[in-house]
């Protein structure tokens, strides 16, 4: 209680300045120290999942303690059931959309020996039915995460939308003259941020960051790391390909710095493609689905942190596109699924909120798995071409020219 008194007076203090001030009593509260880290494997089994049931929702800041609480914490859900090391570690980016997020659960469930998986529920948008849903889980361990800097805990301050913000359009001759906070800093077309529209990016990078460095069940990890988002759905011989893919990389594309698991054609010709890959740059429109890293990527990528933070560019993937070539000086190389064991449900998102309809993405993907399913679990890849990798330059987007943006992002990567 007392951290988040100190830390409210500081932020009523400083304005503008706060994010560093938030970022330190924040990191106190909600990352694990080099000595919690170092714990054991027991140390985290110990964490049962009963302690997950604690997560109140009552108020805003009974809100806020629970996720400082729960990334603290790190109660690892099925632990006793599923003992050891998981053999693959999936990253779930949740924001609101519960429907989706119950069909690639339905999905995993699917999925050839998903108990060896350790599924990690990063969310930016807190509600009772998300958690319902997720501790619902009883086929492999799970952990939640919970992005701190959520809009939902900072309704009317940054990184939320304050009142005192410029309006989206205001000109920056009128802003400056109203005095909005933000005044000197609209993005690279005359814009003003959106909280909602920088949000994902933020949620994307401290996910980044956090899960690398800071979850303590991974530390001795040495896989890659596969990241989905809740409107996703995988075939039930996603582990299996990805295993191929890795052997494939290993004897065939030791350079490959990334896997793409999936791709953007849904089943289209997966007869024919499902024992297909391919090599090449990687382009934020095609390889942004069922993408892997490894720690290694990870590092290179935080090496990039202010480039990251400071491109005018809402999506964390087209940034991500622009660091490869330019600060990661050898553009990045993806081995990419011809037939893709990711599929994309969601016809709801960022800019589409109307007409949802997931139970028609449903019979949509099990009407096609039913014509694709004697092409899973190939024996072996074959490579269909090989391409350069190059760096793609593209158009930025902007929607991230608040200085206020750049200085939260660049501290995810710092362990204060």
């Amino acid at each position: 209680m007392r951290f988040r008194l100190l830390k409210r007076n500081l932020l009523a203090l400083l304005g503008a300045s706060f994010v560093v001030v938030t970022l330190f009593f924040s990191t106190r509260l909600l990352l694990v120290t080099d000595k919690d880290t170092r714990g054991t494997s027991q140390d985290v089994r110990d964490n049962h999942s009963s302690d997950m049931l604690k997560f109140n929702f009552g108020s805003l800041s009974e809100l806020v303690q629970s996720v400082y609480s729960a990334n603290y914490k790190q109660c690892v859900q099925n632990a006793d059931k599923f003992p050891g090391e998981p053999r693959l570690v999936v990253v779930v980016q949740v924001h609101n959309r519960p429907e989706y997020l119950r069909l690639l659960i339905k999905s995993l469930e699917r999925a050839a020996e998903v108990h060896s998986f350790l599924l990690i529920f990063s969310h930016d948008y807190f509600s009772e039915e998300i958690n319902t849903i997720v501790q619902g889980i009883t086929f492999c361990k799970v952990l939640q995460i919970y992005f701190p800097f959520s809009t939902q805990l900072y309704p009317r301050e940054f990184p939320g939308q304050d009142p005192r913000d410029c309006p989206r359009d205001i000109s920056k001759d009128n802003a400056l003259k109203t005095g909005c906070l933000n005044a000197e800093h609209p993005d690279s077309y005359g814009h003003y941020r959106e909280a909602f529209i920088t949000q994902t990016k933020h949620h994307w990078w401290w996910k980044l960051h956090f899960v690398w460095e800071r979850v303590q069940v991974i530390q001795g990890y040495s896989g890659f790391v596969i990241f989905l988002e809740e409107d996703n759905y995988i075939l039930p011989d996603f582990f299996h390909f990805y295993k191929l893919l890795m052997e494939f990389k290993k004897e065939n594309c030791p350079d490959c710095d990334m896997l793409a698991v999936g791709n953007h054609n849904g089943l289209t010709d997966f007869n024919s493609m499902s024992s297909k890959v391919l090599t090449t740059g990687w382009m934020s429109t095609k390889h942004n689905i069922g993408m892997a890293i490894s720690r290694e990527v990870y590092y290179k990528l935080a090496g990039c942190s202010n480039q990251f933070c400071t491109y005018d560019d809402y999506n964390w993937d087209w940034t991500l596109q622009h660091l490869s070539g330019t600060c990661i000086s050898k553009p990045l190389k993806v081995l990419v699924a011809e037939g893709s064991r990711v599929l994309h449900t969601g016809d709801c998102g960022l800019h589409q909120k109307e007409n949802c309809r997931p139970e028609w993405a449903l019979q949509k993907v099990e009407d096609n798995l039913k014509m694709a399913k004697d092409s899973l679990f190939p024996p072996s890849l074959v490579l269909r071409s090989a391409e350069a990798a190059e760096h793609k330059a593209h158009m930025k987007n902007g929607g991230w020219g608040d200085v206020r943006d750049h200085t939260l992002c660049n501290n995810y990567v710092k362990r204060l």
